[in-house]
């Protein structure tokens, strides 16, 4: 009765700690990269770079995530899974640390090792929450998204404040977010020294598959639907402030604006995956995202800043569940976490790729279309190839089929 009732409550204690696992590591997944945007003129001045360099760190990154998340993916079976997420934490604390030395050189390197210990997180985490909440991959999906998407928020809303509050001006903005990772590698650390003292309680062995993911017409569907999602998604938070600035809309309006699609997006990141996962398909959530976002480009096209607030709800509403839909798909359309990681990898590799093009071309349209009308017809025609590539990816077929 006694080993019972322990079996019992080592359960919950290891259920907890792969709770926070999630909430932690998502935690750590934007927030590190989004809190440099409020700072960049402070960090420009400080460190007297020009606007290439400047550039570099938030590319930098992402550059990082384009090219390693496959090679993550083939990676991540030679380790536990909770191990590798160990590592991309430790290696995000690394480059956390390095960029607030005050160095230039240690600044950009600090931005590769973060883009990698994030690369790392990103690829990962679904496979761990297909391998240890197999029951639960809607909600598990939802707290990560959710996770992901309110310390974002915080980053954005509050970096300047922090630094203020730290009297440590950019560093303290930056720096701050090595306590979120320390707390993170604290609790994996845990999971570790508990799944020892109770070997029969750890689900953190991570599965072996030799399933070429890029032969898989499914993989590539999922693929160009998470890609095409983020290009909205970076087009409208990259150009967002410049074109309501032409809109006549005053510069603190527009952080209200990217207030409230942030808002929006957190309740739905959190519904979405849940409401999915009961679903045979998707792809009724796919015609509702496509026909919102096609809905959200023809408004600022030909309404401009006229019922911005509205406008604004629908890409909270349409963004949040289409990335939830992207990051559910890694977990709903494969048999093992093992490949779960891998379709992670190539699509975020696949996805940042294509994302990467967004904001150049719509910045470029405008150039030769000043009324921005070019630009988001741009955007009409990436959700018309969204809509063809997710009712394909929201079929209930798995990519090993």
């Amino acid at each position: 009765m006694m080993k019972n009732e322990t079996r019992k409550n080592a359960s919950y204690v290891l259920m907890i700690i792969n709770v926070l696992i999630v909430i932690l590591i998502s935690s750590n997944l934007r927030s590190p990269i989004i809190s440099v945007s409020p700072v960049l003129t402070d960090i420009q001045d400080a460190l007297k770079l020009d606007s290439f360099q400047v550039s570099l760190l938030t590319s930098i990154p992402l550059f990082m995530f384009a090219t390693c998340s496959v090679l993550v993916s083939r990676f991540s079976h030679q380790f536990s899974i909770s191990r590798f997420l160990m590592y991309s934490v430790i290696i995000l604390s690394f480059g956390l640390f390095l960029r607030i030395t005050g160095s230039v050189w240690m600044l950009f390197a600090g931005s590769v090792f973060i883009g990698l210990g994030i690369c790392i997180g990103n690829v990962v985490t679904p496979g761990y929450i297909k391998n240890t909440f197999p029951k639960q991959i809607g909600l598990m999906t939802g707290i990560f998204a959710v996770s992901m998407n309110l310390t974002a928020a915080l980053a954005s809303g509050f970096s300047v404040r922090i630094g203020e509050w730290t009297g440590f001006g950019w560093r303290g903005s930056l720096g701050i977010w090595l306590i979120i990772a320390g707390l993170g590698l604290f609790v994996l650390i845990l999971e570790l020294i508990f799944s020892k003292k109770n070997p029969g309680q750890s689900k953190a062995a991570l599965s072996v598959s030799d399933f070429n993911m890029f032969k898989s017409a499914q993989a590539w569907n999922i693929s160009a639907f998470m890609g095409l999602q983020s290009l909205f998604y970076y087009c409208m938070m990259a150009w967002l402030p410049s074109f309501l600035t032409d809109y006549n809309m005053q510069g603190e309006s527009t952080g209200w604006v990217l207030f409230v699609i942030q808002i929006t997006m957190i309740p739905i990141t959190f519904c979405a995956p849940i409401i999915a996962s009961k679903m045979k398909d998707q792809r009724v959530l796919i015609v509702f995202i496509c026909a919102l976002m096609f809905t959200s480009t023809i408004m600022f096209a030909w309404l401009q800043s006229q019922w911005i607030y509205a406008n604004a709800i629908i890409i909270g509403i349409s963004n949040g569940l289409s990335f939830s839909l992207s990051i559910l798909f890694f977990s709903t359309r494969t048999k093992n976490s093992a490949n779960a990681v891998k379709i992670s990898g190539m699509a975020q590799s696949v996805g940042y790729l294509i994302a990467a093009f967004g904001p150049p071309v719509f910045g470029k349209l405008h150039d030769w279309d000043p009324s921005w009308k070019s630009s988001f017809y741009f955007l009409s025609c990436a959700v018309v190839l969204m809509f063809y590539f997710g009712m394909k990816a929201a079929r209930n077929k798995c990519v090993e089929d």
